[in-house]
């Protein structure tokens, strides 16, 4: 098998130009990050080549206001950030993906399948947020991380991945040092830790009739978004399935690549239907 390159792209799209990782060819298969100040589609650093060695063209972009693209000078609804999935589909020419959301990206990933089920092949909602509209400490006494901290957070997240954490720390700290960043983040927080913000597009009454093949993953271990959120997830999709890591937290893409990305490459691959060919005899006479 060939190996996979991530390559970075930019797509322009109505807020101006978004940045994304891309890897590998075949059925186009979107990344959706969490919430954090310096999330972006490099948080699935660990996760594009494998998944793309699966016959997928793996996409991670920086949602609307992270990472490296354009801004916009407002509060952003889940309504604003639910239809940017929508219209990087678009962009690129896609009518239907699988949807992989992480944390916040799996709570717009539950509202995207509800809302837009046509552009939905499977589903994979990974410690997602949204059935608990409860406001986080972390969103409302928000400070600006160091650079120690930023380090510190990509040694956590990548430790004993190969990968270079000088680089990554270091491209994290100058993304959070961008004009208007710090800006553009809080009224992100704003709006998302609104406590009828939350109540209003809370998955509850949406997970029902989410029609697509859903995979819910979970970390035992979860404090963020505990374990018996993923279980009521599981509970309220139909026919979906529920996978979960033992000793292992809130960024299970991070904490446990290789069971993660074997779970999500088995749940994604297609399913050979074998049917049986009856062999009709003619009568003897």
């Amino acid at each position: 098998m060939a190996v996979a390159t991530v390559t970075e792209q930019y797509v322009t799209l109505s807020h101006g130009k978004t940045r994304y990782l891309e890897a590998g060819t075949g059925f186009p298969t979107i990344l959706l990050h969490g919430v954090g100040f310096t999330a972006g589609g490099d948080s699935w650093l660990l996760n594009l080549e494998p998944l793309s060695k699966e016959g997928l063209r793996v996409l991670a972009p920086d949602f609307l206001g992270w990472g490296e693209g354009d801004r916009l000078d407002m509060e952003y609804s889940f309504a604003y950030l639910v239809d940017f999935i929508r219209e990087f589909q678009d962009s690129l020419g896609i009518r239907k993906s699988h949807i992989v959301g992480h944390s916040m990206g799996g709570w717009l990933a539950s509202l995207f399948a509800y809302e837009s089920p046509e552009r939905v092949e499977k589903l994979v909602l990974v410690a997602a947020g949204g059935t608990a509209p409860r406001t986080l400490p972390s969103m409302t006494k928000f400070q600006m991380p160091s650079k120690d901290a930023v380090r510190q957070g990509v040694e956590a997240r990548f430790a004993d991945s190969g990968l270079d954490l000088d680089e990554i720390a270091e491209n994290h700290y100058e993304r959070s040092r961008r004009p208007g960043v710090v800006d553009a983040y809080q009224k992100i927080l704003n709006h998302m830790n609104n406590p009828l913000t939350r109540q209003r597009y809370n998955t509850l009454r949406r997970l029902p009739l989410i029609t697509a093949p859903t995979l819910v993953v979970w970390g035992r271990d979860d404090t963020t978004n505990v374990l018996e959120m993923g279980e009521k997830t599981h509970q309220l999709i139909p026919g979906s399935k529920l996978v979960i890591f033992d000793q292992c937290g809130h960024f299970v893409p991070t904490d446990q690549p290789t069971k993660f990305n074997h779970a999500v490459a088995d749940f994604l691959r297609p399913q050979v239907v074998r049917t049986r060919v009856r062999v009709h005899r003619a009568a003897r006479r």
